[in-house]
């Protein structure tokens, strides 16, 4: 049981494999603080190995709880939830996770609170609805959502239920996902990794007529993996850097349309949500809502990027609920 009281607060922890953060939200719905550390990658460099995204982890947790100490302080904690695995799938999992698990279950330890678990896909897509201001339109309504990040290029039917998110996969990459094509080709360009902001403002800096290649979209699937050979083709016939990233941010956010124009072709007037780390560039979410238009969300830049602020508003949601069980 989840005690009442006019200071609570409910706390989030996700460990992804690029950033660690924490957050905690208010009794009455309002973040609080979305408290976060990028894991550290050499210049180069596309990634971590999980055992290196542990460690970091692990390095960064008592700086980020520390932190969160502050934010809070007044507040008493009164649940904590943790991303338990990138997705809502038996055999979703991935190391990394584990460390935010640790950190939850001492912090619930240590109050004798309770505990929740939720998917990295999950947060994301609760951080998309309460930042869009989509938590009140959408509940209780089936709706498209994009989760599109370096570890996901995934298309989604989703219904708000309460405290719950039915998430259903019905399409997306079948092979490179779109944050994997950003950072290749913008460490191809000689960019920090994680390339995606980098590549936005080279992309607003192009004035040149940007390529258009077939895309390679059938029905709810689509193949990113010949945006790479492209990209540094078209780098190496021009040596524009500019003109490249723009070519890679329009060849994703037109596949993007195309499969939620898929979408819609079977459900007309569906709304659109679209979250992960790649949709916080607003040159894309401006390219789709010219393309889709009609009753469509994005998540602001803060809560697009891997953030704990949606577990800590599932962690809200689920202890509220269990006060009326």
């Amino acid at each position: 049981m989840v005690p009442q009281m006019h200071n609570a607060c409910y706390i989030g922890i996700d460990t992804s494999n690029y950033t660690t953060s924490v957050a905690a939200v208010s009794d009455g719905g309002e973040v609080l603080a979305n408290l976060k550390a990028p894991l550290p990658v050499k210049a180069g460099e596309r990634g971590l190995r999980q055992s290196e995204a542990v460690f970091a982890h692990v390095k960064n947790l008592p700086q980020l709880m520390d932190r969160l100490g502050t934010a809070i302080k007044g507040l008493t904690p009164v649940a904590v939830c943790y991303s338990r695995a990138p997705r809502d799938e038996a055999d979703s999992y991935m190391p990394c996770f584990l460390s935010g698990g640790v950190a939850a279950h001492a912090l619930a330890a240590s109050g004798a609170l309770p505990i929740f678990t939720c998917s990295h896909q999950a947060g994301h897509l609760m951080a998309a609805l309460y930042s869009s201001g989509a938590l009140s339109p959408l509940q209780g309504r089936c709706f498209g959502a994009f989760h599109v990040s370096g570890g996901t290029t995934d298309m989604l039917e989703v219904t708000l239920n309460g405290a719950e998110l039915a998430i259903t996969p019905v399409g997306g990459s079948v092979d490179l996902h779109a944050g994997q094509a950003v950072d290749r080709v913008g460490v191809a360009l000689g960019l920090p990794f994680p390339c995606g902001p980098h590549l936005e403002v080279l992309a607003g800096q192009n004035t040149k007529k940007i390529p258009r290649p077939r895309l390679a979209v059938e029905g709810g699937a689509c193949h990113l993996s010949g945006l790479e050979n492209m990209a540094l083709r078209l780098y190496r016939e021009t040596e524009d850097k500019p003109l490249v990233a723009a070519f890679v941010l329009d060849f994703i956010a037109r596949t993007l349309s195309a499969l939620a124009s898929h979408m819609r072709a079977r459900t007309p007037d569906l709304p659109l949500l679209f979250s992960g780390g790649v949709m916080s560039n607003r040159i894309m979410a401006r390219e789709l809502i010219r393309a889709l238009g009609g009753e469509i969300y994005f998540a602001e830049p803060a809560f697009s990027a891997d953030n704990a602020a949606g577990v800590a508003l599932i962690c809200r949601a689920r202890a509220l609920a269990t006060q009326n069980d």
